[in-house]
């Protein structure tokens, strides 16, 4: 169980997170480059965590999150969910003050 207690700890420790395929400046699908457009997009810092490198990751964390797919992105400790909804939240504009609100501080 200890795949899922580093999860959480990852969730916990970064107030904007992405699991995706790959990094933001070289994404392994359609889907996790999309999601990370986007949230670049938004102005604000964010950590990711390339699934392809963490198996363990890949294989448990939609366990933990009820999520099946990748990208998954998690805001706060909550997940946000995948590409789709994070597409949709960034048109209709709900994503980018959920992201302003949830980025650290800079000093």
């Amino acid at each position: 169980m200890e795949i899922m207690e580093e999860i959480k700890s990852q969730i916990d420790s970064n107030p904007i997170l992405l699991y995706m395929k790959g990094s933001p400046d070289q994404p392994q699908c359609g889907f996790s480059s999309q999601a990370s457009q986007v949230l670049m997009a938004c102005g604000e810092k964010f950590a990711f965590i390339d699934i392809l490198a963490n198996p363990e990751i890949r294989a448990n964390l939609p366990q933990l999150s009820e999520w099946p797919t990748f990208p998954q992105l998690f805001i706060g400790g909550e997940l946000v969910g995948g590409c789709d909804i994070i597409n949709e939240m960034y048109q209709s504009g709900e994503l980018e003050p959920m992201i302003k609100d949830a980025a650290p501080v800079e000093e």
